[in-house]
């Protein structure tokens, strides 16, 4: 992924320049400073000048303040934002300017690094910025840091050792940037409490010594590609209480060392590992556990999962995905006086859930709140559960389970998540002794029971479920109309996922106000768009591809400010693509459908989402379209290089403008070139005429091109030779002429191409058709020659010779080459190509 904000366009600032600032204040004399300004002018001056050198980006993401702005140069500057002084001196010891939204790219090797006086400053936050570059070695100038906090920027090169040398420094945060190369060894900072390096690009393996950090008490790397071995002497800092290193690739056998005395470890996650072998028993030890993850640990054999039962202070528990042969008996870890659990999961084992007394007598020592079971060979719907008044979330996705799904499962008073997904189910219970009518206001948020085997008519019970904010029954064999009475859901539901049904009948036209996801693709539908869509204003995503609409461009949907992805593909729409400004679409498919007419040259000129990165994008903390808890991801089917692919998630950065498949004609829009944060173009099969717009070279990010099945003439724009993301192109099937353009990525594509466009040349054409376009040996005609007669006369000799006989036909063969009788030059030496023939070979 590439930057996200464009670093040539930001004012040059240096580390340097911010040390600099901060190391001439003059802190002598401090004194003399009036009483009615704490701060010395000195000081002000320099941090007016160190103002200067920042730029601020706007909007500022999250409504956010830039915390400069308070400074101003007829003001005390202990009393500006982000300052902090001594009440008596007045020098500043903090200076923070944490989430101000500014950008500056800092540099290493400086000279403004040559003075040694700061003495004061103590904390130093310049996190959650726009902060780029590399740290420079003379950061250990500050030697009275006890904090620093450079977390959340886009910091890259490495760590530098010599921070190391700030021995004061009790907080330390690198996380969230691009750091690389491997992490230091921090032996001098004993003082040290929290360090997190977490989320960087960091490498090798983990200070073996990590022991000499004597008072660690947090210790977060996770998110980076750490190899070798967990070091045990991270388990002997008897200060610390939470470890955090998943989704690295640390290996080897776990081993936790000698634990003398009781742990005051909290919390141990070292889930998405490349660890292999057993799980040591004296994680037992443990016994302030609260939050433990192994997940992913390649156990490679039996577990016993006794040797959690002494961990009583335990309250998340995840033992997914441990390739283990023992099968998990859920009635035994339910009785296994583990009280404080309230979230485990277990998904990707082996689970025995079947109840081996009487609901009735079941009365479990423990109730959980979540629990995730997905992938875990269940076949019937765990009967324990129904005593589980406290559950909140509930995941027995991806498992054998048929038949009904329990109506006592929507009686539990307090679950908010269920996921059904990827089963056997075929209905859902109906009994009025389960009747949701009992539940005044249920708390059912989230539904998914997408990839079963429902049938009949959405079922009118989840009308009762009016604190539902997502419904996915995706890929089931639902008929029937969608229910009016699913208005009720009006004030909450913001993602309904309908697709690959048998649904029929219209599109609702008042039941939906909240929504911001729909997705009712790949069923029966009929009629047209309700216009009452345009009240939709939350409206993020909106598919209804392969269904029987009949209707016209729904241009009106432009005025929907968060609109993002639109589909109409595969329907009856027809008529004119009418102009429409689509400030925040990233994604269109009007592909087969019936369109027609032209597109204005200015179609796209204000098609701003395609054409730049918005301002918040690249801050943002989820990368992916969907929830905000993650429970739901918006999907999406595209024709990308040639073949069909769905995005399983949908990047908010990902871009696509599929046309396809319709009757437009005239010439291809010139704004398409406005469009320069476009990944996937898609024009093909229309009647477009005319130029491919030479503007296509400024699509700079574009990865799919297919214009092929059109009437266009003229060359292929050079400029489309530059574009070094362009893995895919198709011209064929037109009436294009001329070079082809260079370029590697023009040189890696197959013939076809190009094909049916006969007045295509050059070097890049030769190399991909080689069949085709292999250049003759001479490019003019050359002189009558025997070297011609030769070769002429051995192909009629090798004609003969397949009659009589191979020997025959060699030696008459070399009779003819070689002594030419007149009778028979005279009689065939007709067979000679003509100069215009031997022309035509070589333009094949």
């Amino acid at each position: 992924m590439k930057d996200s904000w464009n670093s040539t366009s930001i004012i040059p600032f240096t580390f340097s320049s911010l040390i600099f600032f901060l190391f001439t204040f003059d802190f002598q004399d401090v004194f003399g400073v009036p009483t009615k300004h704490l701060c010395r002018l000195e000081q002000r001056d320099a941090l007016l000048e160190l103002k200067k050198e920042f730029k601020i980006k706007k909007p500022c993401f999250d409504g956010l303040h830039p915390t400069t702005e308070s400074w101003a140069n007829n003001s005390d500057c202990c009393y500006w934002d982000g300052i902090t002084c001594n009440d008596k001196s007045g020098e500043v010891l903090e200076l923070d300017l944490s989430r101000s939204c500014l950008q500056s790219r800092f540099h290493s090797n400086s000279s403004l690094f040559t003075v040694q006086n700061l003495r004061f400053l103590t904390t130093l936050d310049l996190s959650y910025n726009y902060f780029s570059g590399q740290i420079p070695s003379c950061i250990e100038n500050f030697s009275h840091l006890t904090t620093l906090d450079l977390s959340k920027n886009y910091f890259s090169g490495g760590i530098p050792s010599s921070i190391g040398n700030l021995s004061q420094l009790t907080f330390l945060d690198l996380s969230g940037n691009e750091f690389v190369g491997e992490m230091p060894f921090f032996g001098n900072m004993n003082q040290l409490t929290n360090l997190y390096v977490d989320s960087n690009d960091l490498t090798g393996t983990l200070p073996s010594n990590m022991s000499s950090l004597s008072n660690l008490e947090y210790f977060e790397a996770w998110g980076n590609a750490f190899t070798g071995t967990l070091p045990s002497s991270l388990f002997t800092i008897a200060s610390l209480t939470s470890i955090n290193l998943r989704n690295n690739q640390l290996n080897g056998t776990l081993e936790f060392g000698n634990i003398s005395s009781p742990s005051t470890l909290t919390v141990l996650d070292i889930s998405n590992n490349n660890f292999i072998g057993p799980i040591p028993k004296s994680i037992s030890k443990f016994i302030n556990l609260q939050d433990l993850d192994l997940s992913h640990l390649n156990t490679q054999g039996p577990v016993d999962f006794s040797i959690f039962t002494n961990l009583k202070s335990l309250q998340l528990l995840n033992l997914s995905h441990l390739n283990t042969t023992t099968t998990i008996d859920l009635n035994a870890l339910f009785s296994s006086h583990l009280n404080s659990i309230y979230s485990m999961d277990l998904s990707g084992n082996h689970v025995s859930a079947t109840t081996k007394i009487s609901v009735a007598d079941h009365h479990p020592t423990q109730l959980i709140s979540q629990l995730y079971l997905s992938g875990c060979g269940i076949t019937e719907f765990p009967e324990l559960l129904r005593s589980q008044h406290k559950m909140t979330n509930l995941d027995i996705s991806n498992n054998k389970i048929k038949g009904q799904v329990p109506g006592w499962l929507w009686t539990l008073p307090k679950l908010i998540f269920v996921d059904l997904s990827n089963n056997i189910f075929t209905g859902f219970e109906r009994s009025t002794e389960h009747g949701l009518s009992l539940i005044t206001k249920p708390s059912m948020q989230y539904l998914v029971g997408s990839n079963n085997n429902f049938t009949g008519k959405i079922p009118s019970f989840i009308c009762a479920l009016r604190s539902l904010i997502t419904l996915d029954l995706s890929d089931n064999n639902l008929n029937g109309s969608i229910p009016p009475c699913m208005g009720n859901l009006k004030s909450t539901l913001s993602f309904l996922n309908l697709r690959q049904n048998r649904l029929g009948g219209g599109l609702p036209r008042s039941i939906f106000k909240s929504l911001r996801s729909l997705d009712v693709g790949h069923n029966q539908l009929v009629g047209k768009l309700p216009r009452s869509f345009i009240r939709l204003s939350a409206l993020e995503v909106l598919n209804v591809e392969n269904n029987r609409i009949n209707d016209t461009f729904p241009f009106w949907l432009s005025s929907l400010k968060k609109l993002q992805v639109l589909v109409l593909r595969s329907n009856a729409f027809h008529g004119p693509i009418h102009h429409a400004s689509f400030h925040t679409l990233r994604i269109i498919d009007l592909s087969h459908n019936q369109f027609s007419g032209t597109l204005p040259a200015n179609y796209f000129v204000n098609w701003n989402a395609m054409s730049s990165l918005m301002a918040t994008e690249d801050r943002s903390q989820e990368k992916y379209m969907g929830d905000s808890f993650r429970y739901y991801h918006d999907s999406v089917v595209l024709m990308n290089k040639g073949l069909e692919m769905e995005l399983v998630r949908i990047l908010k950065i990902y871009t696509a403008l599929d046309f396809s498949e319709n009757k437009l004609e005239g010439e291809i829009p010139r704004s398409i070139g406005l469009l320069k944060e476009l990944h996937v173009l898609n024009l093909s099969s229309n009647a477009f005429t005319g130029h491919i717009p030479s503007s296509m070279g400024n699509l700079r990010e574009l990865e799919s091109l297919d214009v092929s099945q059109n009437k266009l003439s003229g060359e292929i724009p050079q400029e489309l030779g530059n574009l070094s993301y362009l893995a895919y192109m198709n011209f064929s099937h037109n009436q294009l002429g001329g070079l082809v353009p260079g370029g590697t990525q023009f040189r890696r594509q197959n013939c076809s191409s190009f094909k049916d466009n006969p007045g295509l040349y050059g070097s890049s054409l030769e190399e991909v058709c080689l069949d085709i376009h292999a250049p003759a040996p001479q490019q003019h005609e050359p002189p009558e020659s025997e070297e011609e007669d030769r070769e002429v006369f051995s192909w009629i000799a090798a004609a003969i010779g397949f009659g009589p006989g191979i020997a025959f036909g060699l030696t008459i063969g070399y009779i003819l080459v070689f002594y030419k009788p007149d009778w028979f030059m005279h009689t065939f030496g007709q067979l000679q190509p003509s100069a215009h023939e031997k022309r035509l070979r070589r333009k094949q």
